[in-house]
């Protein structure tokens, strides 16, 4: 199991700094101890670390302001969202002040001609949508919480949707950054390319606060399909359904998104869905277009799962029936907490080729089967990244080492499988013990990028690496 070491403290340091920020903040800065928890929350199986004062901007120059003084008297700054990390992102193992970001949930200015939109941190994916849709626009990341999409640029989040329109790494174009000292930059123009020095964007997105901490967000936009049309396909074998996935790809069809449930996650999603499906594993899938392009991927498609054993096959261009699967899509955690009431859900996600996927799915299928674990597995398929939701008896501690166990062989078999320990929840401190298995020689370097950019390591410490360069 992954241990949330504690971290030397800055006792005087912290006295200080809470007493100059509640000078300036008042009420918006709060040091109760369960908001202090709350703000400390993590959805993994680390324990809560919470720290020492929660502060609420509401402006760039607040959030700068904080920086600063947190700099001065060298006090660790956490930034915080709408707390969905599953890698413990938010805890504060040196204590500290956690920056609250949710006050700061403006839509700033939408550019339809440009395709893009800038916002602040604290908005969040579903409130930005409701906003584009009256104008026939839409942000296309989409992770199964809403968070906001200050935490999904921090952690280079992604979704269902990212076979097709790429992960938050292709979707911002710029970034405003309060950096350690308190300076204020802008990492890029609003451009669609740009060749002008080093690519600080690209730096930022997925640093999880250790490098800055973004109060504006430039994000590229899509346009609303003329038509979507949705299907799904069930499998005999996790195997078959794998082998249906690499060859639609590779056959180039437009795929917008193909998600993978096992036959545990359908059983779940029909108790709590109240679905009907086959429960073998099955594949759901979106197309978009226009009328008569996303009715010939369709048909390609079924044509494709037909040579793999797929039956069943259903597609629907209604609104109501498409909404009704992926909902049961995205309510697939709640599904599958139930299937062991009391049980503590441990999400991990992995990513590896997508030749090497049916591999490493059927690996882990026994691997969880032979240490007795229950452990569904649903994935965003079409770009070879899956999850394995761990359902484990804390006061088990038997059970406890071999869900410790099962993780951290998942994370070694993506590894050498020219894969990665994470598709999209980020390091934290749950994927850190990871890091150097999978890039070795190149953590050195991220390491002093790190001490180069935060030299007295205050933003977000504990996360990431697990040396200092």
């Amino acid at each position: 199991m992954v241990q949330a070491t504690a971290l030397p403290r800055n006792e005087a340091g912290i006295e200080a700094a809470i007493g100059v920020l509640k000078q300036q903040f008042g009420e918006r800065l709060q040091t109760g101890q369960s908001i202090r928890e709350q703000h400390g929350h993590t959805t993994t199986w680390i324990i809560n670390q919470a720290p020492d004062a929660v502060v609420f901007p509401t402006s760039t120059a607040e959030v700068s302001s904080i920086v600063k003084t947190c700099a001065e008297y060298g006090v660790p700054v956490i930034p915080f969202g709408t707390g969905t990390s599953l890698e413990g992102h938010v805890n504060a193992p040196a204590g500290g002040i956690c920056v609250d970001m949710m006050r700061m949930d403006q839509i700033l200015q939408v550019n339809a001609e440009d395709l893009d939109v800038v916002v602040q941190p604290g908005v969040t994916r579903e409130q930005l949508n409701t906003f584009l849709r009256d104008q026939g626009l839409f942000f296309p990341i989409d992770p199964g919480a809403n968070a906001s999409l200050g935490g999904m640029a921090a952690t280079r989040a992604s979704g269902t949707n990212a076979v097709r329109y790429g992960t938050m790494k292709d979707n911002v174009l710029a970034l405003e950054v309060v950096m350690a000292d308190g300076e204020v930059i802008r990492t890029a123009q609003r451009a669609k390319k740009s060749s002008a020095g080093y690519d600080l964007t690209r730096l930022m997105v997925g640093s999880e606060g250790t490098l800055g901490l973004m109060t504006e967000i430039t994000l590229r936009l899509q346009g609303i399909p003329e038509a979507i049309r949705s299907a799904r396909c069930s499998f005999r074998t996790v195997d078959d359904a794998c082998r249906a996935v690499m060859m639609t790809i590779q056959y180039g069809i437009p795929i917008a998104r193909m998600e993978l449930l096992d036959e545990m996650s359908v059983a779940a999603a029909n108790s709590y869905s109240k679905l009907s499906l086959p429960e073998t594993p099955l594949l759901l899938l979106e197309f978009h277009g226009s009328d008569a392009g996303v009715l010939e991927q369709s048909e390609t498609f079924a044509a494709i799962a037909d040579e793999f054993g797929g039956f069943d096959i259903e597609a629907t261009s209604s609104a109501e029936e498409r909404n009704a699967l992926w909902q049961a899509r995205h309510d697939m955690y709640w599904a599958c907490m139930q299937i062991r009431p009391g049980a503590k859900g441990i999400s991990t996600d992995v990513c590896v080729p997508i030749s090497k996927l049916a591999e490493c799915v059927g690996a882990t299928q026994k691997k969880a089967e032979d240490l007795g674990l229950v452990a569904p597995i649903v994935g965003h398929v079409g770009d070879g990244n899956f999850h394995a939701l761990v359902l484990v008896d804390m006061e088990n501690a038997e059970e406890r080492q071999k869900a410790d166990d099962f993780i951290s062989w998942l994370n070694d078999m993506a590894i050498s499988l020219d894969g990665t320990c994470t598709g999209e929840h980020g390091i934290g401190q749950g994927k850190r013990p990871y890091l150097q298995k999978e890039l070795g020689a190149a953590t050195r370097y991220m390491a002093a990028i790190k001490a180069a950019l935060d030299p007295d390591d205050i933003l977000n410490p504990g996360k990431i690496l697990t040396e200092r360069g």
